[in-house]
């Protein structure tokens, strides 16, 4: 057991690394690339905003394509080789757009950023490889806690960067991902044993066949829905945020951005330190209702807040809610077969995805019906009271999963 623990916490390391450069890339080129699109556009502002809007959706739409392709390759390959793969075209896709001389190669770099960053569902596999069943719950927080901190320093640097020159933000993502492939090709071992791959098939690699797949787990099956609602909610965030808070506070960038720094180190230090000592005392599902509580209460407490300091109280409140993540995604690893881990996250990444299409429009469509000249009633946190409602119905289909399934 000790050489297999020791073999265990590099590999784990080199994970958590590769989730948060994932993260601090895209947070790398936040900043500056609608400056880019702007440039290319010659200065039209409203232009810019429709051809980022669709660069957005693109990303979004080959992550729900790619997600269960990559999830079921390292289901038959392993883990190792679809990780350092995605690790790879990531570095590369980087360089294409530090070079990339007009607005269609931005496109085919979001294509290939999409689906290089879908290698999520082999690093989440991968924890769930290593880790030992009543240890997933916890080692999961470290997606949270990985993607908390890359949240934090990816738009800081990314915009000290950019005012070197727009190009130097991707120039700085490709060195920081192709050292960490390089590194991972000498310390990280294959977590998925020969014997329990399996064939790929593209039956379960599509995203509809992946889907349809969870049908032999109920557990997970009965997870799907909370997991969607879950994702559809938090589309509020990036759709509203900024302008919710820039018409209700006249918070300016620096407000802006000093509020993405308290949610990324909120959600480091919850899901990564502390649901550790949670969810072992709660349980997995009492933490699940437990967090998706708390994401209730906090979304309520976002559309009332009429000052700004109450968002910062609402941001530490509501970073508790981050248990319900990693509890989640240690009673779906657990009732799922080794073989088949890479394909039902790949499956729940792609409904991710499903809900990062549809739910900005919809989180925006409603701050805007409700904000307007034309609004039927001033409602500004209409969209984060709309989040709350998803949760609650998130909340009661997990209770009724609960409910109909014995405990494993």
């Amino acid at each position: 057991m000790p050489r297999g623990m020791s073999a265990r916490q590099p590999a784990l390391g080199f994970i958590f690394v590769t989730l948060f450069l994932d993260v601090l890339g895209i947070g790398l080129v936040i900043p500056i690339l609608p400056e880019l699109v702007r440039e290319f556009q010659g200065g039209n502002t409203q232009a810019a905003a429709q051809t980022f809007g669709w660069l957005a959706a693109l990303y979004s739409l080959m992550q729900f394509l790619f997600a269960p392709v990559l999830g079921s390759l390292s289901d038959r390959f392993g883990r190792r080789p679809v990780i350092l793969g995605s690790l790879f075209g990531s570095g590369l896709d980087y360089l294409l757009l530090a070079f990339a001389p007009s607005l269609p190669w931005f496109f085919a770099g979001r294509v290939i950023a999409g689906i290089t960053g879908a290698n999520i569902t082999a690093a989440t596999a991968y924890i769930a490889d290593v880790s030992p069943p009543e240890k997933r719950a916890q080692n999961f927080g470290l997606i949270g806690a990985a993607f908390g901190l890359g949240f934090v320093a990816g738009p800081a640097l990314g915009g000290w960067l950019g005012h070197i020159g727009l190009r130097v933000p991707f120039f700085a993502a490709a060195a920081l991902t192709l050292l960490n492939w390089a590194y991972g090709a000498f310390i990280l071992p294959e977590s998925l044993p020969q014997a329990s791959r399996r064939p790929f098939s593209w039956s379960r690699a599509n995203p509809v066949g992946s889907l349809l797949a969870l049908r032999r787990y109920p557990v997970v099956l009965g997870l799907t829905g909370t997991f969607f609602l879950i994702n559809l909610a938090h589309q509020v965030f990036p759709a509203t945020w900024v302008l919710y808070t820039k018409y209700r506070f006249q918070w300016t960038e620096l407000d802006t951005g000093l509020s993405f720094a308290a949610v990324g180190v909120m959600a480091a230090v919850v899901q990564g330190g502390l649901a550790r000592k949670i969810i072992p005392r709660l349980g997995e599902r009492a933490s699940v209702l437990a967090g998706l509580g708390i994401a209730t209460a906090t979304y309520l407490g976002y559309g009332i807040a009429n000052q700004g300091w109450m968002m910062y109280a609402m941001i530490i409140f509501g970073s508790f809610g981050g248990i319900c993540g990693p509890a989640a995604q240690g009673l779906i690893s657990r009732g799922v077969r080794a073989d088949e881990q890479g394909a039902v996250q790949g499956a729940l990444a792609s409904l991710g995805s499903v809900a990062g299409i549809i739910g900005p429009p919809i989180a925006a469509g409603l701050f805007s019906r409700f904000t307007g000249p034309q609004a039927l009633a001033h409602l500004p946190g209409a969209a984060f009271f709309f989040g709350g409602f998803l949760t609650v119905i998130a909340w009661l289909l997990a209770a009724r999963s609960f409910r109909t399934r014995p405990r494993s």
